[in-house]
This record gives structure tokens, C-alpha cells and sequence, in this order.
């Protein structure tokens, strides 16, 4: 076994004995080292707490019987593994627990999408358009490979080797994706959709935030990925900054629009390579900190941005994150709905409450610094 296996294996035994609910002081994580340094009652830290665990208690039901959870086809298995990455944030594992069999199963139906390219999605890639296999399908493979990553080495031992095939087959579909359209020397390192109809650029900050996310978590479980990959795709995300907005951009070639969910994911990208406290980072964190996440859908795709932006305030640590996370957090927990769940917007309304309620739970976590790959 691998040392990083052995502490992952480690870390996933402790979890279970670990008690179902975390309040008090017991909730906040040791950072005295002074990069998050937030105060919240043990009031509030209970309130956090109750808010996730009703979440997960809803997101059980939106099981079906083959393992996913409730969403469309083109959603399919990343809304799955958004859903058990919501689990291991909280401190489920798989096998173990209330929620251990669900977690294996959502795993099991995970690797039962992936073809034999190493693409982790089944649809049929048809033309190019907005919501279509095409489209979809490289933002589900990389959510469902960062899941892999980040479960890797916690479950069952007969699961734990269909899961590192399953990762190494859709590493090398990743990488080989990478700069795939060779037009437009300044996107070079970043990632596309899965085919192109009339779209100008070769890489977007979305799609290749949530790639650099997966290679980046293989690499930290000891999986073979090229360091050239990842310094090229760090290069392409500080490429996207856009200095005259002071954040980062959709796209370099066309798409130069700035949004809260792109801000997070650059900033997010750059701390997978440790360059959370370059310019680039601090600058679309002062942008990101005067978005209006204090009001419930205060900001475009609310849930997606929150989840993004969360993350990102949590990296640049300091004010960044204690002047950010406390008015998020009552703004999600205030509108909660009864059932645990959290309403899709009408952007993203097709993909249901699964996926707004598994990006929720994934917002709210990052004080608890279980999921290895957001951590610091």
C-alpha cells in the first residue's frame, strides 16, 4: 500500500468513528496558522451543521435503485458524484455507516457509465448544443473522476481496484483532450467541449477548472499524471485573468464575460498549484468578496457560484474567508427548504434539486477540511 493510501485508509477509519453530528468547538478546524480565521457561535456552528445533515437526509431519498440520484440523462453520473462528494465532506465513507451503502452504490454506478475510451459518460455525442451530450459530457467525466479520486482508498478492496482502473483509463482520456483543438496558440493547456460547432475558442475557465480539479486530486492520490499537464493548464487558467476587470474570463478568444462562478474557479485552479496568493488570485478574490452572496440568488447560478466561490474564499484564507463565509451561509441556511433541499435556478433548473442540494452541502463544508482535495 502507498503511503498516501495508507493515511487516505487512515483518515477514512477515523471518520467512521466520528460522531454523526459535529457542534460545538469540535466543528472548527485547526487553523492557527491564521489563513481562516472565522468565529462563529457554537450556535451558528450547530446551525451549519443541521443544515447538512437534514441535506444529506434528503439527498437519500433521490436515490434510485441502480445507485444515482435524480437528474436528467445528460446530468448523468456527475450530479451522482457531486451527490457522494456531498457524503465525504460531511465524514461518510463508503461501506460504513448509515450512508455507506448508498455512497458504493452511487460509486458503482459512476464506473458503470464510463466507455472504454476512459470517458466517464455514455451517452452518444452528437452535434454541438447547449445542454446536449456534447456539451455535458466533459463537465461529467471530470466530476466523476474527481470523485473517484477523492474516494479512492476508502472503500471496499475489490471496489477500491475497479476504481483505480476506472481512474487511470479516464486520466489518459483527459489528457489527451488537453489542448485538443490546436488553433489559438494564447488556449493552449486548457480544455473544450467534447466536439465544436461554430464556437471560436479551443478552452474555456469552466470546463478547465473542473479537469485540472481531477488531475490534480490523481496526483495526490499517487496516480500517474505529467507535471507539464498541470503547469500548462495553471498557465491557461492565469491566462484567463483579465486584468482590466480585476477578474477571471470565460473564455480568451470570445466569451470574455466575467461571472462569480468563474472568479471562484479560477482561484481554485491556481491554489491547486499553490499560486493561491498570486495577483491574479488576490485581485479576483477583492472582485469576487462585492458579489452579492448575502442574498439568496443575489448572483447568476447561485448554487454553482456559491460552491465555487466558497472553495476559493477558503484558499485565500484571512478576511477573504471570514468576512465571505458567515453571510453565505445564512443566506443558504435561511432558505433552505422543509425537506432539506435547496430550489434549482432556472439556468440550471433541468439538472433538479439533487444538484443544487449536493452544491450546497459542498459550500457549506469547507470549515469541516474533510475532502482531501480542498484542503490547504
Amino acid at each position: 500500500m502507498s503511503p498516501r493510501s495508507y493515511c487516505v485508509l487512515l483518515l477514512a477509519v477515523g471518520l467512521v468513528l466520528l460522531p454523526q453530528t459535529i457542534r460545538g468547538d469540535d466543528a472548527i478546524p485547526d487553523i492557527t496558522d491564521g489563513r481562516a480565521e472565522l468565529t462563529l457561535s457554537p450556535e451558528q456552528w450547530l446551525k451549519v451543521d443541521e443544515s447538512v445533515d437534514q441535506a444529506l437526509e434528503f439527498l437519500i431519498t433521490q436515490q434510485g435503485r441502480n445507485g444515482a440520484f435524480n437528474t436528467v440523462d445528460t446530468g448523468q453520473p456527475g450530479v451522482t458524484a457531486l451527490c457522494v462528494l456531498a457524503f465525504l465532506s460531511r465524514g461518510h465513507v463508503p461501506g460504513e455507516g448509515p450512508y455507506g451503502t448508498a455512497i458504493s452504490r452511487a460509486i458503482d454506478f459512476v464506473l458503470s457509465r464510463q466507455r472504454g475510451d476512459g470517458l466517464l459518460f455514455d451517452l452518444p455525442i452528437g452535434p454541438w448544443r447547449h445542454s446536449s451530450a456534447a456539451h455535458t459530457g466533459i463537465y461529467n467525466h471530470a466530476i466523476a473522476g474527481l470523485m473517484l479520486t477523492e474516494v479512492y482508498g476508502m472503500g471496499a478492496l475489490e471496489q477500491q481496484e475497479r476504481i483505480r482502473l476506472g481512474i487511470m483509463k479516464a486520466c489518459d482520456f483527459t489528457l489527451k483532450h488537453q489542448s485538443r483543438f490546436n488553433r489559438n496558440r494564447q488556449e493552449q493547456g486548457g480544455w473544450r467541449y467534447l466536439k465544436l460547432s461554430d464556437h471560436r475558442s479551443d478552452a474555456d475557465l469552466s470546463i478547465t477548472s473542473w479537469q485540472l480539479l481531477f488531475l490534480r486530486s490523481a496526483r495526490n492520490a499517487e496516480f500517474e499524471v505529467p507535471e507539464k499537464a498541470i503547469n500548462d493548464a495553471m498557465d491557461y487558467v492565469e491566462r484567463c485573468f483579465d486584468p482590466n476587470r480585476g477578474t477571471f474570463i470565460y473564455c480568451i478568444v470570445s466569451g470574455r464575460w466575467e461571472t462569480p462562478a468563474m472568479a471562484g474557479a479560477g482561484i481554485v485552479s491556481l491554489a491547486m498549484g499553490g499560486r493561491h496568493d498570486s495577483k491574479e488570485a488576490r485581485g479576483a478574490g477583492q472582485w469576487m468578496a462585492r458579489q452579492r452572496f448575502d442574498r439568496y440568488h443575489g448572483v447568476s447560478r447561485y448554487h454553482y457560484s456559491a460552491y465555487y466561490c466558497s472553495q476559493a474564499a477558503f484558499q485565500l484564507g484571512a478576511d477573504y474567508w471570514s468576512s465571505f463565509y458567515p453571510p453565505l451561509m445564512n443566506a443558504l441556511i435561511d432558505n433552505q427548504r422543509p425537506d432539506g433541499s435547496w430550489n434549482s435556478e432556472r439556468q440550471d433548473s433541468q439538472y433538479g434539486n439533487a444538484y443544487s442540494t449536493a452544491l450546497s452541502v459542498l459550500t457549506l463544508t469547507p470549515p469541516y477540511q474533510i475532502l482531501p482535495i480542498y484542503q490547504r
